[in-house]
C-alpha cells in the first residue's frame, strides 16, 4: 500500500528554504533531487507493454541513495547477488557504535570519521580472529553504515554480518570457539574497538583535542552482538533490512500539516523494549535532521572484508562453499521474480520505451506522436 505522506511532500513545503537548511551544496543537491523525484520536473518516458500493448506514462526517479522512494529495487538486486555467496556456517550480527562526542566531527569531516569506523571495526575483528586463543583464522565481514537514531538524531553505527569462523593458514575452515552462543566477548571487543578507532583518528588530518579523547576513553563503548542466526538462509533476508535503508521511510510519516508546517512520524524506543512512539517536529527541523544523514559525495556505505571481499570471492569462494556444503542451503523458492520493467497490468510483458520527454512534460500532441511511433515500430 502506498504511503500517505512522503519526505518529498515535506521538502516541497519548504522548497524555498532548502538552501538555508542544507549543511553543504551537496546536501542541497540531494534534497532537491528527492523533492523532484518522480515528478514532471524530472522528465519521463512513455512505455508500451509488448504483451498487452497498454501504454504507461512514468516520471523519472532521482535514483539518489538517500531517497525513500528509490531503494526497493536496488535492495532486491543486492540481496539476490548475495544469495550465491552464502557459506553453510553460523552468522553473527555485530554492531559497532560511536560515542556522541564525535558527532560534530562527523558533520564536518564525515569521510574521516566514518571511514575510521569501518577500519576500526574490521581491525577489531581481525585481531580477535588472528589470535589462536579466540579463533586463529582469517575472517570476513559485510558492514553497512547507519548514521541515525529513531528520532533522526545523529547516531553513527555499523551493522556487520560476520561468519562464525575463519580460514586457517592451511586453508581449512575453523569454527568460532563459542559459535553456539557468541562470536567473541563483547566487553573485550569494546575495549579493542575504542583503541583502534582513536588510533585511526590520531593518524588522520582531523584535529581533535586531548580533552575529547580523555572523555571518550572514560566511557564504555558499545559493541553489540546477537546470537547466531538459525540458518544461513535467514542472513540475507535479515541483512536486507539494513543495506539500502535510509534515515526514515515514507511509511513512518504519519501526518504532514502544510498549514502549521508540522510533521508527525512514528518510531521505536529501544530503551523501553522497542515500544512504538510518535514525534512531532516543525517541517524545517525535520529537514535539518534528515540532512544530517546525507553521506559525503562518493562515500561507500556497504563494504566487504576478508573472505567476503570482492577479490577473494572471485577466486576462492566456490572452493570454500564446496568444502562447507554438508547440505545445500535452500533459499526461499517462493521469492517472486524482479518486476523491473515488467508491465504492472499483465505482469507478463516487458515495457518498451517509445517516447522520452524532458522536464516540460509530454508534448501536447503526444498521442499523435504515439500513433506515428506505432507505425514506425511496426506494432
Amino acid at each position: 500500500m502506498p504511503p500517505r505522506h512522503t519526505v518529498a511532500d515535506i521538502l516541497e513545503i519548504e522548497q524555498l528554504q532548502l538552501k538555508s537548511l542544507s549543511l553543504t551544496s551537496w546536501h542541497y543537491r540531494a534534497l532537491q533531487a528527492i523533492r523532484r523525484c518522480r515528478t514532471k520536473a524530472m522528465g519521463g518516458h512513455i512505455d508500451k507493454c509488448d504483451c498487452c500493448h497498454k501504454l504507461h506514462i512514468s516520471y523519472n526517479s532521482c535514483r539518489n541513495r538517500h531517497c525513500p522512494s528509490c531503494q526497493g529495487h536496488k535492495r532486491e538486486e543486492w540481496i539476490r547477488a548475495r544469495e550465491d555467496e552464502l557459506l553453510n556456517v553460523p552468522y553473527f550480527h555485530v554492531v559497532f557504535t560511536l560515542p556522541s562526542e564525535f558527532n560534530s566531527y562527523a558533520l564536518s569531516h564525515g569521510k574521516i570519521v566514518y571511514s575510521s569506523l569501518f577500519k576500526a571495526a574490521w581491525q577489531t575483528l581481525q585481531q580477535f580472529g588472528d589470535n589462536p586463543k579466540h579463533l586463529g583464522g582469517r575472517m570476513g565481514m559485510i558492514a553497512v553504515l547507519h548514521t541515525w537514531g529513531q528520532n533522526l538524531s545523529l547516531h553513527p553505527h555499523l551493522h556487520c554480518i560476520v561468519p562464525g569462523g575463519g580460514l586457517s593458514k592451511a586453508g581449512k575452515w575453523k569454527k568460532a570457539k563459542n559459535h553456539g552462543k557468541y562470536l567473541f566477548n563483547v566487553k573485550s571487543m569494546s575495549q579493542v574497538f575504542r583503541s583502534k578507532y582513536v588510533a585511526e583518528l590520531r593518524k588522520s588530518e582531523l584535529k581533535i583535542s586531548q580533552k575529547v579523547y580523555n572523555t571518550v576513553f572514560s566511557k564504555k563503548w558499545v559493541v553489540y552482538a546477537k546470537q547466531p542466526f538459525r540458518s544461513p538462509k535467514y542472513v540475507i533476508e535479515y541483512l536486507g533490512r539494513y543495506t539500502h535503508k535510509i534515515a526514515i521511510s515514507n511509511h513512518r510519516i504519519a501526518k504532514v500539516d502544510s498549514k502549521d508546517r508540522r510533521v508527525t512520524f512514528t518510531g521505536k524506543e529501544y530503551r523501553h523494549g522497542g515500544r512504538k512512539t510518535s514525534l512531532t517536529l516543525s517541517t524545517q527541523e525535520f529537514i535539518r535532521r534528515f540532512a544530517l544523514h546525507i553521506l559525503p559525495k562518493g562515500f561507500t556505505r556497504i563494504r566487504h572484508y576478508g573472505i567476503l571481499s570482492s577479490s577473494w570471492k572471485r577466486e576462492k569462494l566456490p572452493k570454500l562453499q564446496a568444502e562447507l556444503a554438508t547440505k545445500k542451503i535452500e533459499i526461499n523458492k517462493t521469492r517472486q521474480p524482479l518486476l523491473h520493467r515488467r508491465c504492472p497490468i499483465c505482469k507478463k510483458g516487458k515495457l518498451r520505451t517509445i517516447l522520452l520527454f524532458d522536464g516540460r512534460g509530454p508534448p501536447a500532441d503526444w498521442r499523435e506522436l504515439l500513433k506515428d511511433k506505432k507505425l514506425i515500430m511496426g506494432n
